[in-house]
């Protein structure tokens, strides 16, 4: 690379580390506590994915999202997610309209899926036929209806949430909907600090309010930049490693992979790997990516990519455990076949 690429790629990249901190700053103002979700979710974001928050009510993944979309110049879309939604109530539908001439015709009523940020609240309560309406959408950035094809506004984020405790009358998202997510993010309860600071800014009289800090095109080229970042071959074998050991018949494959995982990590998630490590790298002031950027992302680029086997279910092995003995096994990069 040349000098003045080089120099030209060191002031994007002050840039970038810039503005995800104002962003973050922002988001902030709001959100106590809960910075690894907030960055994970802002990684996500910037990467071109969606989000799945995982966690009991009350714990402020909604307003999470909301306060996001405030922070953004882009269009929020918040959809509550119910076992009678139909898929014309997510992605719209042709209604007869009557011409000035007396005739009839048709025309697209767009949905509340056409906006930038979509918040899917509760989505695991929707039937399986509405959330299968969701995957063109996350996956092409596009609806199709009777044959008609439109596009989506850019960037297109969605982040859904699921409360993991009610189960009764909720359906399970398809592995195939969830390996849609970028990464999966589990909302823990606040610290007792941090319940100080919700009550503190919740119940006093001064409210906080996130300004809009950056614009929709911003985010774009964000996501473009982390695609110039450099990642070696070993580096990339490495995160190739980690994907090929959650497979439990791979060589590379850990006991416990072996013993409680049925089908492990899809091709995306070793993309999402890599762009995470990639955003990991930018924040940490390098212009390369290292090992530890692959470790750091991989439970959440990972959890939600693993099926558990009969045995793995009946003993409620949490998937977390088995990337982190992946982790911790996986030394030497995958020779290339």
């Amino acid at each position: 690379m040349a000098e003045a690429e080089l120099q030209h790629l060191r002031e994007a990249l002050d840039g970038f580390r810039s503005d995800f901190r104002r962003l973050r700053d922002e988001v902030g103002k709001v959100i106590v506590g809960q910075l690894d979700i907030l960055d994970d979710t802002l990684m996500a974001l910037i990467a071109g994915g969606h989000v799945l928050l995982e966690g009991v009510p009350g714990l402020g993944k909604t307003l999470l999202v909301r306060t996001l979309s405030d922070c953004l110049h882009l269009k929020f879309q918040r959809i509550q997610f119910t076992p009678d939604l139909m898929p014309a109530d997510l992605i719209g539908t042709n209604v007869v309209m009557e011409t000035s001439a007396g005739g009839k015709r048709f025309e697209f009523q767009p949905g509340p899926i056409f906006g930038n940020i979509i918040l899917a609240d509760e989505i695991n309560r929707a039937t399986p036929k509405t959330q299968s309406a969701l995957l063109e959408a996350m996956q092409e950035h596009s609806v199709t209806i009777a044959g008609t094809t439109h596009r989506l506004g850019e960037p297109f984020f969605v982040l859904a949430t699921q409360n993991p405790l009610e189960m009764e009358g909720t359906y399970p998202l398809p592995e195939a909907q969830l390996d849609r997510f970028f990464c999966k993010l589990l909302v823990k309860f606040p610290s007792t600090a941090d319940m100080e600071a919700i009550l503190d800014r919740t119940t006093e009289k001064k409210t906080q309010r996130a300004e809009a800090v950056l614009s929709g095109e911003r985010i774009v080229e964000m996501s473009r930049l982390i695609r110039e970042i450099p990642i070696s071959n070993e580096v990339r074998r490495y995160g190739i490693a980690l994907v090929m050991a959650t497979h439990p018949e791979h060589e590379l494959a850990a006991d416990i992979t072996r013993k409680y995982i049925r089908f492990g990590s899809s091709p995306r998630g070793a993309q999402a790997l890599i762009l995470g490590a990639k955003i990991r790298a930018i924040l940490d002031n390098r212009y390369h990516v290292a090992r530890e950027d692959l470790q750091a992302v991989a439970p959440a680029v990972l959890r939600h990519r693993l099926i558990l086997n009969f045995e793995g279910q009946a003993e409620g092995v949490p998937t977390d455990d088995v990337v982190a003995q992946i982790v911790k096994n996986v030394k030497e990069p995958a020779k290339a076949a």
